[in-house]
């Protein structure tokens, strides 16, 4: 065996050795639990230069955690609690645009720190090459600012947590972006030991923070990581190629499988779900899209489309499976805000833009609604969305269950709204199952739950699948219930959206057993549920009626919310690099 396989063995064996088997929590007592992986506070740098935040690590966890903090003068409190809450400050430079602008500060005496507290912003170019940087400033070694700023990062998380009722997370971003193409990853510890973060400084490189990650795995610090939405990776996120341009091989697939077992479907700079070019015959492909590399004026406002969105992913995994035995888009899906405000709230009526919040004068809603001659900021703030959310479903809200169930994808994610969804597959669930009391421990001990995986087709059937959604209490009715199927038929990926259920007139709850009627047991596939609710108005059709002012003419007047299911793949039983490549990138699957 050569080092670097049984390094890998070695990493699997640790991250299964922390999921709870099934002597200890009966599967079907799990609940769900509602929460964002993805947050800044002031200890971004950005979040300081960029938005002018001042929201600090308490009063973010506070928020989240449902009771109410002030913001520029107003008191602003979530309309309901989160169960559990990452923030994730960026790495870079962590805690320093906060020091530029303490008076009695490590920076107080360089130039930057005074111009900053007399009201002089930095120009933008500065900003960034500040946040690119690991040097010194004006001589001051920035080191200790990032230790000290990570040190207060641990002690808030365990400040606020509350096992059982309020889970917090350690946490944060790295944020990679060579020539504005963002291909950052949140990365989330399971415990809340974890020596400096890895940044971007450190290297751009995916592969040197899966590096970080492995040997802090070896030393028994667990740790995953989350790609940050991809539609502004200019196609480099789901690229076939390694960061040298290589063809993807099968050590690299086995290693991103197993560092990064889910990825950001949907936050406030729009859904990675899929694109109108990349799946034309798919009438909701369009839904919130932020097509704006992060780079400002004179970028192109629309990156490589290909590469960037998870439908596409998923079928180029399946197609790499069968060729290299290894599949490194095997993930499950979240949903998440990265507001940089400190407050982590996802609802249409209360969103004002990253790093905006509350109730804002006339003349800067003319500006964000782009209403105004005013030019736009750096980012179009007008083509942001609420955010969305992760749902886990997890025995209890702890930090152990919790990321337990993101190991194993049992997840699902939404465009802010409380839905809630779960899906099994297995071979032989009866037409009576719904009707059953007992319908959860079936569809356990008959299948797979949402992130599993299906083996061993009995000849002639098709699997069936048990969708359950709940609609939002303080949300629409739900409208529709979908499968998207993605397969392989002779090396070429393909996909097909089926209409499981239509509510014309909405409805409250939608559930079903499906069978997939184009099933080929020899072909590998997943599928994946999508459910929408009825159209309801956007943040900003809501904004300019308090305004009195038109809506914007190039953003819809509604949305229509919506959650996607962590796919459930079919793996052929006579492909047996499938079934080794599962064994590395699924530790947690459950076959039937």
């Amino acid at each position: 065996m050569k080092p670097r396989d049984r390094m890998i063995e070695l990493f699997v064996a640790a991250i299964l050795s922390t999921i709870p088997t099934v002597a200890t929590a009966e599967k079907h007592e799990r609940n769900v639990y509602y929460g964002d992986l993805h947050l800044h506070t002031s200890y971004s740098t950005d979040a300081v230069f960029l938005s002018g935040i001042r929201i600090g690590l308490d009063d973010a966890y506070r928020f989240a955690r449902g009771e109410a903090v002030d913001y520029s003068g107003q008191s602003l409190r979530r309309a309901e609690p989160l169960d559990f809450i990452a923030v994730t400050d960026h790495a870079e430079q962590m805690g320093v645009g906060r020091a530029l602008f303490e008076a009695d500060g490590p920076l107080a005496q360089t130039e930057m720190s005074k111009a900053l507290r007399a009201g002089r912003h930095a120009p933008i170019e500065e900003v960034g090459r500040l946040f690119q940087s690991k040097q010194p400033i004006a001589g001051v070694d920035v080191l200790p600012i990032l230790e000290g700023a990570w040190r207060e990062e641990k002690e808030a998380v365990d400040r606020h947590h509350r096992p059982g009722t309020f889970t917090t997370f350690l946490g944060y971003e790295w944020s990679s972006s060579p020539k504005s193409q963002n291909l950052h990853r949140n990365v989330i510890f399971r415990g809340n030991e974890a020596p400096l973060p890895f940044s971007s400084n450190d290297s751009p490189r995916p592969e040197d923070l899966w590096t970080y990650l492995e040997r802090n795995r070896a030393r028994g610090i667990e740790a995953l990581a989350i790609p940050h939405n991809a539609d502004v990776s200019n196609g480099l996120m789901y690229a076939l190629t390694d960061s040298d341009g290589k063809p993807i091989d099968a050590e690299y697939a086995r290693r991103r499988a197993l560092n990064e077992p889910i990825g950001e479907i949907y936050q406030s700079k729009g859904q990675s779900e899929t694109h109108p070019l990349l799946s034309p015959s798919d009438e909701l492909a369009g839904f919130e899209l932020f097509e704006h590399l992060m780079g400002g004026p004179g970028r192109p406002q629309r990156g490589q489309v290909s590469g960037s969105y998870f439908r596409e992913a998923w079928g180029r995994g399946l197609a790499l499976s069968e060729r290299i035995g290894a599949n490194p888009f095997r993930f499950g899906v979240v949903g998440a805000t990265d507001l940089h405000n400190g407050l982590a709230d996802t609802r249409e009526a209360t969103y004002r833009g990253p790093g905006l919040a509350g109730d804002l004068p006339t003349d800067v809603v003319k500006t964000l609604l782009g209403t105004s001659e005013i030019p736009n900021p750096v980012i179009p703030l007008i083509a942001t969305g609420s955010g969305g959310l992760t749902g886990i479903w997890a025995e209890e809200n702890t930090r152990e269950a919790l990321y337990d169930a993101l190991r194993r994808s049992e997840t699902f994610a939404t465009s802010g709204t409380r839905i809630s969804l779960r899906v099994f597959a297995g071979w032989n669930y009866g037409p009576d199952l719904l009707r059953r009391s007992d319908m959860i421990a079936r569809a356990e001990a008959g299948g797979v739950a949402m992130g599993g995986t299906l083996t061993d087709a009995a000849t002639g059937r098709s699997p069936r699948f048990l969708i359950l959604a709940q609609q939002d209490a303080k949300g629409a009715r739900l409208e529709r219930l979908q499968i998207i199927k993605v397969w392989v038929r002779k090396g070429e990926p393909s996909e097909k959206v089926f209409d499981v259920e239509v509510a014309q007139d909405g409805a409250r709850t939608l559930e079903a057993i499906w069978q997939d009627p184009d099933f080929d047991a020899t072909e590998p596939s997943l599928y994946y549920v999508r459910v929408l609710e009825m159209p309801t108005p956007r943040w900003s059709t809501l904004l300019a009626r308090s305004a009195n002012l038109p809506r914007p003419k190039d953003q819809p007047e509604s949305i229509r919310e919506r959650a996607w299911s962590s796919p459930i793949w079919y793996e052929p039983s006579r492909s047996s690099a499938s079934a080794g490549e599962k064994s590395v990138a699924d530790p947690t699957s459950r076959t039937d």
